[in-house]
């Protein structure tokens, strides 16, 4: 684990800048996932005799970039685990699209089923049996000659839901294919960045607001110097 990745780090808390293409809990895949990694880490810093804990607060899909808080402990994550179903724990993410959304800032509400066969999550404007309701704010936050960048708060955190739903209103994230993209990025992410989380800490109490740099990438790049 290369230190200039941590974003932050406690006694009780972790948080990492995840690249696109890494894993961040163990699938069936067998590839090493983040937390393993962090594991180690925190095992050869501290000297730690036996294994270190790392807890996993949220995920983030494997193609998407930014910012993924752990608990280094079991308190912590049973606190972290109640703000997150509390909605105590926010997350703000960047979007880079093709298309131009329909307004310039709004609030996207659908209802969102997914399909654990396909991996994908299915999109209705209306309620429907087996559907689950997913919200999200977005407004535009830059333009570039081809792109369209977004910035995303997430009110509800479904499967693959910002992912849906943009390319519900005719934005689908640059590079993602399964959801309407027109062609895959070279290294196979997707341009979408967890880029802030911000939460109540669950032993200080301080407020935290933890973000991700952008990634290192002339696309992404060229929207942090606009």
């Amino acid at each position: 684990m290369n230190p200039q990745r941590i974003l932050y780090e406690d006694n009780h808390l972790i948080a990492v800048n995840k690249a696109a293409g890494e894993l961040v809990q163990g699938d069936k895949s067998g590839d090493v996932p983040l937390c393993e990694t962090i594991k180690a880490y925190l095992k050869e810093k501290y000297r730690k005799p036996g294994n270190a804990f790392c807890g996993v607060i949220h995920r983030i899909d494997r193609p998407v970039s930014g910012v993924v808080l752990f608990a280094r402990t079991s308190k912590a994550l049973a606190r972290m685990n109640e703000a997150v179903r509390t909605r105590d724990f926010h997350k703000q993410y960047l979007a880079i699209v093709q298309n131009r959304p329909p307004h310039d800032e709004a609030t996207l509400v659908h209802y969102v089923r997914k399909d654990e066969a396909q991996n994908r999550t299915y999109v209705s404007d209306t309620e429907r049996s087996g559907y689950r309701q997913a919200e999200l704010d977005y407004r535009l936050a830059g333009v570039s000659e081809r792109y369209y960048l977004l910035e995303i708060t997430l009110k509800t955190g479904r499967h693959h839901q910002i992912r849906a739903q943009l390319a519900a209103i005719g934005c689908p994230i640059k590079g993602d294919l399964k959801y309407g993209a027109r062609r895959s990025n070279p290294d196979g992410s997707i341009c979408l960045h967890a880029h802030r989380i911000s939460f109540t800490h669950p032993v200080s109490a301080a407020s935290v607001l933890i973000e991700a740099p952008l990634p290192d990438t002339p696309l992404w790049q060229g929207f942090a110097t606009l």
